[in-house]
């Protein structure tokens, strides 16, 4: 429309100057074919109103400088004679539309140059000529630099223009990438973007930011950052230490990365991961913050819970031993800064490990959960309880200065764990040992204090259990003994120092000798004779057993060869040695290295073996029992009796224990019921019976009235040495024969 108006405008001007000397109708007919080259190449820029985004094509190019040349050749033909001029005035007013025509096209068509570089060329170099033909060099020289200055101009603004097009095809790229890149992050990412104006109101809220406050982007739109994080703590005050970190970092303007912050909602507590940067205008004015956010909930929770479990243990919920520790070490830094003495109790629960392997895992741990539960019950804010690991548990006495404090606590803990327990059905009954040792008085450091509560705690169980014993410095003695009797003990059998002792079993009416029970003994060169009962159970703790009981069961065999073939020998099988895998494969070899009948050996266990592994214990039994040989329980009565294991293994002979035989002497009436209830028992399920202990000849005599096959003591015979068991043997078939 600009160009038909200044077209028409020009032609008017033109029309008023050539009217008056000039014939209307070739003023018409110029006028007319001016009007249609205008409106042809209106016509054809119009087609190309959307060349911006599109190529323009060859044609378009060509056919769109043809009209504007034809235009431009129109509107020349004045200057070149077609018409009369009334003097140099009008001819100078002319050049003067023509001029105007072209500066307002250079400055209406700077996106086409085109228009600019051929109006002004044709129309330049028309009115240069009408000048020379006129006399006029001087005008016509202006009129073609004139001319020369129009095109430079439309060539220079075009060129601006182009660059100008370029950068903003480039920035609208960018926009658009950085827009889908965006828009793909949020869609595709746990993470979103936020922004807040200066005041920390949110602004733009994208709807990821919004569905993590739990609102709409619309609800959002304009409320407080801290505000929406903070939920019902913004009203009572109480900002937790990240949102007041949050809040100092906007209010100073300082960017941030990877802030953790926790928020409040209605849907519960979540913790955000939050990196902000603030934002300014050209002209440096703040504007507010932007930045990403993330919601790490799972993984700040995860790794909460990997902390727990690292100091918490995961059945009772107690602290556990790296708790204890730190736990220890905080106490002896209490004790040496107040002059003042903490205490560690390690307690160990008696009779749980029966539970445990009797009635399985699952009922042990629901007894120890409960347990933890007792001693939370007891202890106070001076302590801390903890579980070490097993059926062991301390506590971590933080001042323990008055005298009796550890003895009092001790003893609330015995009582609080020996009450009854009721599990699944299950009426149980636990007790608990307990060694105590007082810092810094029996150890400055962790490890020490420990260790000696430790010391203590095996002196406790020494003494039966259910019982308390403090720390003493002669147990790190007993405890230097005990190393050095293992020490020796790992080197008996290479040294020579074991050695059997054979007690004999005799029928009970016959007084005859029917088997030997095979006793180890330990005279070592470094201590002395040793006590069966003191490095038996040392062999068992440390496992040395099981090397020592195939050396027992190999040389009780081979003595045994030189025995009458119906006299038997009686060996003690530990639970250690029936739970060493292929322990059968140990009794076969022993009997074919030997050359001893498998129905002439005898292996004596006692009920405990069931306790820990039964079902493992009875399969090696059962083993034992098809090579030929022949089972003995010992001890019978005195430990977790059950009829179970009775019924399911073919044992040849129940040991009634010397305790009832010595109380039935007494006429104990508990002794004497016992001896008959295990005596009508074995005689319903076709087995014997031993009585052991048994020293003079009335009790013999008593034990032959009660019924029992054989008869093991004093009164028949000491342990002796290899040599006097054959002596004996070969005495009393001498006696019998004559």
């Amino acid at each position: 429309m600009l160009r038909v108006a200044g077209h028409s405008m020009a032609a008017a001007i033109a029309v008023s100057l050539l009217h008056d000397d000039n014939p209307w109708w070739l003023l018409a007919a110029w006028l007319v074919l001016v009007a249609l080259a205008v409106f042809n190449t209106v016509k054809i820029e119009h087609r190309l109103s959307n060349i911006d985004s599109r190529v323009m094509t060859r044609s378009e190019f060509t056919g769109h400088a043809r009209a504007i040349a034809m235009m431009a050749a129109l509107w020349s033909l004045p200057m070149l004679g077609l018409f009369t001029f009334g003097d140099e005035g009008d001819h100078h007013a002319m050049w003067t539309v023509l001029a105007m025509l072209a500066a307002g096209s250079a400055a209406n068509m700077a996106q086409a140059p085109i228009s600019s570089l051929v109006w002004a060329s044709v129309c330049g170099l028309a009115s240069a000529i009408s000048f020379v033909i006129s006399g006029e060099p001087l005008l016509a020289m202006s009129s073609l630099a004139f001319s020369a200055i129009i095109i430079v101009g439309s060539v220079s603004t075009a060129r601006t223009f182009l660059i100008a097009r370029i950068a903003e095809a480039g920035a609208a790229e960018k926009d658009e990438v950085v827009s889908l890149l965006l828009r793909e992050f949020e869609e595709n990412e746990a993470d979103w973007l936020w922004q807040v104006d200066p005041q920390g109101r949110i602004r733009a809220a994208s709807p990821r930011f919004a569905f993590a406050l739990g609102l709409d982007p619309k609800q959002a739109e304009g409320q407080r950052l801290i505000e929406l994080v903070a939920g019902e703590r913004w009203q009572a005050g109480t900002l937790p230490p990240s949102l007041h970190e949050l809040a100092e970092r906007l209010k100073r303007r300082e960017s941030f990365s990877n802030l953790t912050v926790q928020a409040e909602f209605a849907s519960g507590r979540r913790w955000w991961e939050l990196s902000g940067t603030p934002a300014f205008d050209d002209s440096g004015r703040f504007t507010g913050f932007r930045g990403v956010g993330s919601d790490v909930t799972e993984q700040r929770e995860s790794s909460e819970k990997i902390a727990w479990l690292a100091r918490y243990d995961t059945l009772t919920g107690l602290p556990n031993r790296l708790m204890l520790t730190e736990s220890v070490n905080e106490a002896l830094r209490y004790s040496a800064q107040w002059k003042a003495r903490c205490a560690f109790l390690m307690i160990d629960l008696d009779r749980f490990k029966s539970v445990n392997d009797s009635l399985g895992h699952h009922i042990g741990d629901k007894l120890l959960a409960q347990v933890a539960q007792r001693l939370q019950q007891v202890i106070g804010p001076n302590e801390q309880v903890g579980r070490l690991g097993g059926d062991e548990f301390a506590v971590v006495v933080r001042d323990a200065s008055r005298a009796s404090y550890v003895a009092d606590l001790a003893q609330a803990i015995i009582a609080a764990i020996a009450a009854p327990y009721s599990v699944d059905n299950h009426t149980l009954y636990i007790g608990a040992s307990i060694g105590s040792a007082l810092g810094p008085r029996d150890g400055s450091n962790v490890e020490t204090l420990m260790r000696n509560a430790d010391l203590a705690l095996y002196r406790a169980k020494d003494e039966g259990g259910n019982a308390h014993a403090r720390f003493e410095p002669t147990l790190h003695a007993n405890a230097e003994e005990r190393l050095k009797l293992e020490a020796s003990l790992r080197h008996a059998i290479g040294k020579q120092e074991l050695e059997l002792a054979f007690q004999p079993v005799v029928n009970t009416r016959s007084e005859h000798v029917v088997s030997f029970e095979a006793l180890l003994r330990w005279n070592s060169k470094d201590h002395g004779f040793v006590s069966p009962a003191k490095f038996i159970p040392l062999a068992e703790d440390t496992r040395l057993i099981v090397p020592i009981g195939e050396w027992v069961l190999r040389e009780a065999c081979r003595e045994a060869m030189t025995w009458p073939n119906a006299i038997r020998v009686a060996v003690n099988v530990s639970g250690e040695q029936l739970l060493e895998p292929n322990f059968a494969s140990t009794v076969v070899r022993a009997l074919a290295d030997t050359g001893l009948p498998s129905h002439r050996l005898e292996v004596e266990v006692t009920e405990s073996v069931f306790l820990r592994d039964g079902r493992t214990a009875r399969q090696t039994l059962e083993e034992i029992l098809a090579l030929g040989c022949s089972i003995a329980l010992d001890d019978f009565g005195t430990g977790y009796s059950s009829l179970g294991y009775l019924r399911t293994l073919r044992f040849s002979t129940i040991k009634v224990d010397r305790s009832f035989v010595q109380g039935a002497a007494q006429n104990n009436a508990e002794s004497l019921a016992i001896i008959n209830a295990v005596v009508a028992m074995a005689n319903s399920l076709e087995m014997s019976t031993t009585a052991e202990g048994v020293e003079d000849a009335a009790q013999a005599a008593m034990i032959r009235d009660l019924g029992c096959t054989k008869i093991q003591g004093y009164y028949f015979g000491r342990p002796m040495p290899a040599l006097e068991a054959r002596s004996l043997v070969v005495k009393r078939r001498n006696i019998a024969a004559a």
